[in-house]
């Protein structure tokens, strides 16, 4: 392995990301309407009674920021596995309706019904994985190809889109209250949050991990997956169910954050390959450090306004896909 051209660049990412996450989550601690010293966040963290601001760190900051962690280290995963399974480092989560299911079932949630909203996270958990699960059961047939997928990804967006747009145009009046859970943020994110999409999370996170055998051999196409006694339908199946658990995690609880799942996995792969043994841990590390970042620079350097991450991370990650477009650096090598 040490004579891979590759070789240095893993090795430094596995060095460099575990410390960028760090950082992230100090940066998160150490920044916002009231500037916190490092030792101020031991003692905190601590719960040392000298402690000043462990109301700050422990009941606003730090459930805030370790949502942030499970929610990009959850739409990097889910967006690694799917460019692996539709062999296309373009795809991400809103392929499968993720995206499409979350934002419907919240919509209805917090406009339709608001005397449920209560009960967003598990409306938009469950929207985001039955949409998944719809769209796979149409491009179900004889041979389920990624371009199937895609197509009915395509249609049940559009479908989906329409119905969300119509109920909004219907309830007009209460449209104001769905706006920042569509614009993806983590503004009032508390522990009930936490406690909720950490459960669904950190398994689908585990069996990520146990996924990267089956992600590596279908990066060797179709043929070569079957030749090797690789059930591919059943195999594609459930990597695809996995991304949605992971997404779906993610959206019930910070909105509809985009760019994540796209922008981090494809970068991780330009610099140090496809190989799922390194391409899967570090994209996860660097989707949590990113967010974390991007959210904690969304709320302090526009006060007093505090800006949505997903409107953030869109700024950020638009200007990189067409980077790539431009650089034809979009396909797999």
């Amino acid at each position: 392995m040490s004579n891979h051209p590759r070789a240095g660049s893993r090795r430094l990412a596995v060095i460099i990301c575990p410390i960028l996450l760090v950082a992230s989550v100090l940066f998160g601690l150490n920044f916002g309407a009231v500037n916190i010293p490092l030792r101020e966040i031991w003692l905190a963290l601590a719960a040392d009674p000298a402690a000043q601001y462990e109301t700050i760190v422990m009941n606003l900051r730090l459930p805030r920021i370790l949502v942030g962690l499970l929610t990009g280290g959850c739409l990097a995963a889910a967006g690694a596995l799917l460019q692996g399974v539709m062999r296309n480092p373009l795809a991400d989560p809103g392929i499968i309706g993720v995206t499409a299911g979350g934002g419907l079932a919240a919509v209805i949630t917090m406009v339709a019904l608001p005397q449920f909203s209560y009960l967003l996270p598990p409306a938009a958990f469950a929207g985001a994985f039955i949409t998944s699960i719809l769209i796979y059961l149409l491009a179900w047939g004889r041979e389920t190809s990624p371009l199937k997928i895609v197509l009915a990804g395509v249609a049940v967006n559009a479908l989906v889109g329409a119905v969300m747009n119509g109920i909004m145009i219907v309830y007009s009046d209460r449209v104001q209250s769905v706006l920042p859970w569509l614009s993806g943020g983590l503004n009032g994110r508390s522990w009930h949050h936490l406690n909720f999409m950490a459960p669904y999370a950190i398994t689908g996170l585990l069996l990520s991990l146990f996924a990267i055998r089956t992600a590596n051999l279908l990066l060797l196409g179709e043929d070569s997956a079957r030749s090797l006694g690789g059930k591919l339908e059943l195999q594609r199946l459930l990597l695809i169910l996995l991304a949605a658990l992971l997404a779906g995690a993610a959206v019930s609880v910070a909105g509809l954050v985009g760019f994540v799942g796209l922008v981090v996995p494809h970068a991780v792969r330009l610099l140090i390959g496809d190989d799922y043994r390194y391409l899967l841990p570090v994209s996860i590390l660097g989707g949590a450090a990113l967010v974390v970042t991007a959210d904690t620079v969304a709320r302090t350097w526009f006060d007093p306004i505090e800006l949505p991450v997903g409107i953030l991370l869109a700024c950020i990650g638009a200007p990189f896909f067409l980077y790539l477009l431009r650089r034809k650096q979009t396909r797999f090598r």
